[in-house]
């Protein structure tokens, strides 16, 4: 059986096509991963900054116990709660939509979404109850909660 030339190149020019395909699909999903990284080491920017560092030093330090929102507002403002937890939010909606690895995610803030959720969930229910929202901080929430599932996952891949 002979392959004349015009079959050879219809064959060279579809396997082309298909090599061009594969690399621009690995070339999609490094670019992803490189915007993902790019935006996660952004938040890190903000975390690791003075300002934030500050309002999260503060609301360490804060007793959120009081089941009165407005007087926790008015013996504290809420200037540095509000910094922290829609920091947190933010990285929430993030993680909900997957536009943030959640291990990179966990890998960066872990140990602070823990300890920051702790901290406000009081204020934050109390919050939502006096306001009638029940939407306030609800991807901080959110994150907190993801967060859990996959440290319980890891502990229970451990075992």
């Amino acid at each position: 059986m002979m392959v004349d030339i015009q079959t050879i190149s219809i064959m060279v020019a579809a396997s082309s096509v298909v090599v061009g395909v594969v690399y621009y699909i690995f070339q999609i999903r490094n670019q992803t991963r490189t915007r993902q990284t790019d935006l996660v080491m952004r938040l890190y920017t903000t975390f690791s900054g003075k300002e934030f560092q500050d309002a999260w030093a503060k609301v360490r330090t804060r007793d959120f116990e009081s089941n009165d929102f407005d007087e926790y507002d008015q013996k504290f403002g809420l200037a540095e709660v509000n910094q922290v937890c829609l920091f947190f939010e933010g990285v929430g909606i993030l993680l909900q939509r997957r536009l943030a690895d959640t291990k990179m995610i966990e890998d960066l803030f872990g140990g602070a979404i823990a300890r920051a959720w702790e901290k406000v969930k009081t204020g934050v229910i109390t919050a939502r109850k006096q306001l009638n929202d029940p939407t306030i901080y609800e991807y901080f929430e959110y994150l907190y909660n993801e967060m859990q599932k996959r440290g319980q996952r890891l502990q229970q891949s451990k075992a």
